[in-house]
């Protein structure tokens, strides 16, 4: 089983039909026989997404349920020691990387957890790949 650490712009790829790309879809094809950590912001960045996407039209109430299900439908695992890194780890290196914090918790625990990330947010992965972080390769995984 493969374990990674899931950025919120590939989940919120799943749940955007019109923002769903190739890497976010490989990634979500590993799903079936992967285990993925998100920090304890995970939870609200997607749902701040969701709203926004309603306001705005993008989705309605019926599209946002089929994008909470397929959420729930997966392993992702709440990792609960975010809070704990917050004012110390996630905290130095969004100063060191020039992060915003919620982006920092995502380097901060794959750097803890030893875990490769998914991501599609360029300047995270630029500062994942500063700090010796694996990105995530789906077609090279889906490959073994």
């Amino acid at each position: 089983m493969i374990r990674f650490v899931l950025d919120s712009s590939v989940a919120i790829s799943w749940c955007l039909v019109d923002e769903l790309e190739g890497y976010a879809e490989a990634v979500l094809a590993l799903m079936p026989n992967a285990e993925a950590f998100v920090p304890g912001i995970w939870l609200l960045e997607i749902v701040n997404t969701l709203l926004v996407a309603e306001r705005r039209n993008r989705m309605n109430h019926k599209q946002t349920e089929t994008a909470i299900n397929l959420l729930e439908s997966l392993l992702i695992q709440v990792d609960e020691l975010t809070e704990n890194q917050a004012l110390g780890a996630t905290l130095l290196l969004g100063r060191e990387q020039g992060l915003a914090a919620y982006d920092a918790a995502y380097l901060e625990s794959a750097i803890r957890m030893g875990l490769p990330l998914a991501t599609l947010d360029v300047r995270l992965e630029e500062a994942a790949t500063r700090c010796g972080v694996t990105l995530l390769n789906p077609y090279e995984v889906a490959e073994n």
